[in-house]
Protein backbone atom coordinates (compact mmCIF):
# COMPACT_ATOMS: atom_id res chain seq x y z
CA UNK A 1 0.00 0.00 0.00
CA UNK A 2 1.29 3.47 -0.88
CA UNK A 3 0.63 6.68 1.02
CA UNK A 4 0.93 9.65 -1.33
CA UNK A 5 0.54 12.18 1.50
CA UNK A 6 3.78 11.31 3.31
CA UNK A 7 7.48 11.18 2.49
CA UNK A 8 10.40 9.22 3.95
CA UNK A 9 13.50 11.34 4.68
CA UNK A 10 16.90 9.79 3.99
CA UNK A 11 20.24 11.26 5.06
CA UNK A 12 20.88 14.47 6.97
CA UNK A 13 21.31 14.64 10.74
CA UNK A 14 20.93 11.37 12.65
CA UNK A 15 18.87 13.08 15.34
CA UNK A 16 16.01 14.50 13.23
CA UNK A 17 12.77 14.23 15.21
CA UNK A 18 10.94 12.38 12.41
CA UNK A 19 11.80 10.53 9.21
CA UNK A 20 8.21 10.34 7.95
CA UNK A 21 6.72 13.76 7.21
CA UNK A 22 3.85 15.27 5.20
CA UNK A 23 4.71 15.47 1.52
CA UNK A 24 4.96 18.97 0.00
CA UNK A 25 3.21 20.09 -3.19
CA UNK A 26 4.72 18.61 -6.39
CA UNK A 27 8.03 20.19 -7.36
CA UNK A 28 8.72 21.41 -3.80
CA UNK A 29 11.55 20.29 -1.55
CA UNK A 30 10.93 19.21 2.05
CA UNK A 31 12.40 21.80 4.43
CA UNK A 32 12.75 20.87 8.13
CA UNK A 33 13.65 23.52 10.72
CA UNK A 34 16.26 21.93 12.98
CA UNK A 35 18.95 23.17 15.38
CA UNK A 36 19.20 26.76 14.17
CA UNK A 37 18.80 26.04 10.48
CA UNK A 38 16.92 24.15 7.83
CA UNK A 39 17.59 20.67 6.48
CA UNK A 40 16.60 20.38 2.81
CA UNK A 41 15.47 17.14 1.16
CA UNK A 42 14.71 16.53 -2.55
CA UNK A 43 12.41 13.94 -4.07
CA UNK A 44 14.00 10.88 -5.64
CA UNK A 45 12.40 8.29 -7.94
CA UNK A 46 12.85 5.72 -5.15
CA UNK A 47 10.34 4.42 -2.59
CA UNK A 48 10.84 2.85 0.84
CA UNK A 49 8.71 0.28 2.64
CA UNK A 50 8.00 1.70 6.11
CA UNK A 51 5.69 0.93 9.00
CA UNK A 52 3.33 3.53 7.42
CA UNK A 53 3.36 1.92 3.97
CA UNK A 54 5.37 2.46 0.81
CA UNK A 55 6.58 6.08 0.73
CA UNK A 56 8.47 8.30 -1.71
CA UNK A 57 12.08 8.83 -0.59
CA UNK A 58 13.32 12.40 -0.19
CA UNK A 59 17.12 12.61 0.06
CA UNK A 60 19.02 15.21 2.09
CA UNK A 61 21.00 17.62 -0.07
CA UNK A 62 21.87 20.72 1.99
CA UNK A 63 21.57 22.66 5.22
CA UNK A 64 21.01 26.39 5.50
CA UNK A 65 21.57 28.39 8.69
CA UNK A 66 19.04 30.77 10.21
CA UNK A 67 20.30 34.33 10.76
CA UNK A 68 21.29 35.25 14.25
Amino acid sequence: MSDKTKAFLEGGPDDLPARIVPIPPPGTDVKIEWRGGYEHFRATPRHADTHEGRLRVYEWWERTELPG
